[in-house]
């Protein structure tokens, strides 16, 4: 009965979520953003020949109706959970997003990860918050000058310090506790962290491209995950809905 109960909540809530938010996609404006390129056909994954409508050149082509229709799920998943006030850590460690990444996580007010995944940043979790802590000191003390103390010799090894802790920790240093869910850009680059994610009970969406395969995800968007067209055109949706529900919070 509870099941029952469970399931007909869902499906409310999934069809409040259609009907506050507009999921509807142009068709044209997923293909000029190059959502549909996937990678050589020769490397593609097996789990991935569901949403491959064909080839082109010897690169497999994502059908982009399904790619619409796994978008939307993810949205309206995101939606749901960001209406209840959780958390999205933002992951992409590519050269070419690592700056759209930052730009769209701070624009969402939400966590990021766009250098090296930290292996244990979730699962030894309790010692990443030690590091943070000590970054975040670093910085209230240097904003209240309290290095002024140290010799100059001194204060330039510190901000050296300082350079590499933002870089490990700078996206998460206001991040108090475990993500809710991750959204991952690459999930063959970052396959650490989506492992990390499942041990923890972590939710994870991400860009699952041809050759990935999207059971890793809980919620897979097939799509190019290398042209930051595409990773900007997804990515700008993801916002919209963050933004639009979290003023409702």
């Amino acid at each position: 009965m509870d099941k029952t109960k469970d399931l007909e909540k869902l499906k409310k809530n999934t069809k409040e979520a259609e009907d506050s938010f507009d999921f509807s996609f142009n068709l044209d404006e997923m293909t000029a953003a190059g959502l549909q390129f996937g990678h050589k056909t020769s490397k593609v994954h097996p789990k991935m020949q569901q949403y491959i409508s064909g080839a082109r050149n010897a690169i497999h082509i994502v059908d982009v109706e399904k790619s619409a229709q796994k978008l939307k799920e993810a949205l309206i998943f995101i939606k749901q959970v960001v209406s209840d006030g959780k958390t999205i850590l933002f992951i992409g460690t590519k050269i070419q997003v690592k700056a759209l990444v930052k730009e769209i996580a701070m624009e969402c007010g939400f966590p990021y990860v766009n250098e090296r995944w930290l292996g244990g940043t979730f699962t030894n979790f309790e010692i990443i918050k030690k590091r943070v802590a000590y970054f975040n000191d670093l910085i209230d003390k240097k904003q209240k000058g309290e290095l002024e103390k140290y010799t100059k010799k001194e204060r330039l090894q510190i901000d050296r310090k300082l350079e590499d802790l933002e870089k490990k920790f700078g996206g998460i240093k206001v991040m108090d506790k475990l993500p809710n869910i991750i959204f991952v850009l690459d999930i063959k680059k970052d396959l650490i962290a989506v492992k990390e994610a499942k041990a923890k009970g972590i939710k994870v969406v991400g860009i699952s491209d041809t050759n990935t395969n999207p059971e890793l995800l809980d919620y897979a968007i097939p799509a190019n995950d290398d042209a930051v067209s595409s990773a900007k055109y997804i990515l700008e949706k993801v916002k919209e809905v963050v933004l639009a529900n979290k003023s409702k919070i």
